[in-house]
């Protein structure tokens, strides 16, 4: 059976270069079956990424072209393309004029957080949290955060009408 998957990352830069790859997190959708997968810290790895991408007809991300996959394609050496069809929702967006970041595009179409207060940056300083003092709450909040991501990916592919 095949399904669609969305894909977003937590990072602790813009570059992969001097960045750290902290979270993948993917929503599932398939026939029933949904849900979300994330891969933290030391157990990102391209062999748990390829698997969990097995059987995806389509992966949808927001900016993915320019950040999501080449970050991934840098530090994992992993070109998810080879293994999926990819869409980049942004481009989508913007053939509808709506522009901006995704928390920016959400606010647009009406896409509410449960989560508002928290950003990328926010994002790096919950990782830095957890990994040099162990704070669970910081990890269990970026976890969330990236799980709002990628699910309202799918709201946003629906909205669109993609």
């Amino acid at each position: 059976m095949k399904y669609r998957a969305y894909l977003d990352i937590e990072t602790t830069g813009l570059s992969p270069y001097n960045g750290d790859l902290t979270v993948i997190g993917l929503y599932i959708e398939d026939d029933g079956d949904n849900g979300v997968i994330q891969l933290v810290g030391d157990e990102i790895c391209p062999s748990k990424l390829i698997k969990m991408l097995k059987n995806t007809e389509m992966l949808y991300t927001y900016n993915g072209s320019r950040f999501d996959l080449p970050f991934i394609r840098e530090k994992l050496k992993v070109d998810l393309t080879e293994y999926c069809p990819h869409k980049d929702l942004m481009y989508s967006c913007w053939e509808k004029n709506l522009y901006g970041g995704l928390k920016k595009v959400e606010r647009q179409v009406g896409i509410k957080r449960k989560l508002p207060d928290v950003d990328g940056r926010i994002a790096v300083q919950l990782w830095l949290n957890y990994k040099y003092y162990g704070d669970r709450n910081s990890l269990r909040k970026l976890l969330k955060y990236n799980e709002e991501d990628v699910l309202n990916l799918k709201i946003l592919r629906q909205k669109l009408n993609i």
